[in-house]
């Protein structure tokens, strides 16, 4: 079947259809927040409605050409692998990504309810519209289409619908354990396109990202007898400035930012602090500092590590020689034999990435998003995708996308466009038609 041809075939996205779906995934939406152990995803409340619309189109129940594979590493989270078989073996597309958890909301801070869809003009709102259930309703529709029109395609066509996306800290329930186990090895032969980004450009790089948290150790008094205490707030404010100091100086702005158009380059900041408390003529005898390195994908999260490890180091042999607050602020009592000290620890880290621009499916991706958006500009941010890098690492051509709205990712009053998912389908359509040729 020619190009066009699939195109016609797959026509545009059935709306009605499509928010008949949406409706029913955002009304599950309050039981899949994502935020353990509090509150653990059962995903497959997503799955059921997904198997509703499919598995009339499916080998096993009804007659059509779906492959469908439901895979379940934890009870009640499960994944969904969605087959189109082409023609032709090894000749092979992918959609990935769409994750069938959200983050949390609470209602009381909406202007509608997050758990129920509700339309207004072309805003489709919710929360889980732009991540990532509208992608899930989106990709749902295309498979749908092709079970239902059976266009005669050389490319094998996969969806992959995945548990356990917002918080990847919990190994072993998502696309993960699907790598691990084999199960998505087959897409390694074709480009994958990962559905959980915004505004329809081709997102190019992400970054990835270090959490840190700086400990300082001072010692308690009276802020009346400041020349007797140590101040581990002076002390961390200093500390902490010298370390930025040295991560911009050692980690600056990289040539191919601007190649991938990254909105800023690598980063290090502070964004919580703690102590343990006390009154206000108190000078503590600790604190926390806490923030996170976000790193353009150009750069090893392990160098990092190693280096704001020497930082610290250093800092601490020499804490004599930081800048002080006032004539009698210090870091040292030689008479009490105490120090000021720092340490410094990290959380679960992540690595960016850096898409194949020389790619095929980078190439169709910007094609297709011209012809349907009317304009390509693909961009970068350093905000973390937490699983891409692993695919990529895996062998994987990675290419990524979406159609809900960067503004309101994880933000309260969730919503997105119709007309913008209108257009992913008209986008997927065109890929598709693309790889045929």
């Amino acid at each position: 079947m020619a190009s066009a041809s699939v195109r016609n075939t797959l026509g545009e996205l059935n709306k009605d259809s499509f928010v008949s779906l949406l409706s029913k995934l955002i009304g599950e939406s309050k039981y899949v927040q994502n935020n353990p152990p509090e509150l653990i995803p059962e995903e497959d409340r997503i799955v059921r409605h997904v198997l509703d619309a499919l598995l009339p189109y499916s080998t096993t129940t009804g007659g059509g050409p779906l492959v469908i594979n439901h895979v379940t590493y934890k009870p009640n989270r499960g994944n969904l692998i969605v087959e189109y078989p082409g023609s032709q073996t090894g000749k092979i597309l992918s959609f990935v990504g769409m994750h069938m958890d959200v983050v949390t909301a609470n209602p009381s801070d909406w202007d509608f309810d997050p758990f129920t869809l509700s339309i207004d003009g072309d805003k489709l709102q919710g929360r889980g519209t732009t991540d990532c259930l509208g992608h899930v309703a989106l990709v749902a529709e295309l498979m749908r289409r092709l079970g239902e029109t059976k266009p005669q395609l050389k490319s094998t066509v996969v969806a992959v619908f995945i548990a356990s996306e917002e918080n990847s800290s919990i190994p072993g329930v998502g696309v993960d354990a699907l790598v691990k186990d084999g199960l998505l090895d087959k897409l390694k032969h074709g480009p994958l396109f990962w559905i959980d980004t915004a505004d329809k450009q081709p997102c190019i790089g992400t970054g990835g990202m270090i959490p840190w948290k700086l400990h300082v150790s001072g010692k308690l008094f009276h802020s009346g007898l400041a020349h007797k205490a140590i101040n581990p707030l002076e002390l961390a404010m200093e500390a902490l400035k010298e370390i930025q100091l040295r991560f911009y100086r050692d980690f600056p702005p990289h040539s191919k930012e601007k190649v991938y158009g990254f909105a800023t380059p690598s980063t290090m900041k502070p964004t919580q602090w703690s102590y343990p408390g006390g009154g206000i003529n108190q000078i503590p005898s600790e604190c926390t500092v806490s923030g996170d390195v976000r790193l353009t994908p150009f750069y090893s999260v392990t160098d990092v590590m190693t280096k704001l490890q020497n930082y610290v180091d250093d800092l601490n042999a020499n804490i004599e020689k930081l800048e002080t607050r006032g004539p009698v602020s210090k870091y040292v009592l030689p008479d009490e034999n105490l120090r000021g000290r720092i340490t410094i620890s990290f959380d679960e880290a992540m690595s960016g990435v850096a898409c194949n621009l020389d790619s095929r499916g980078f190439l169709v991706l910007c094609k297709a998003t011209e012809e349907v958006i009317g304009h390509v500009k693909p961009y970068s941010i350093t905000g973390s995708l937490p699983l891409i890098r692993e695919l990529q690492d895996e062998g994987f051509d990675v290419q990524t996308s979406g159609y809900g709205l960067m503004a309101t990712y994880h933000a309260k009053n969730e919503y997105c466009l119709v007309s913008d998912m209108c257009q992913g389908y008209g986008v997927f359509a065109s890929i598709i038609s693309q790889l045929e040729d």
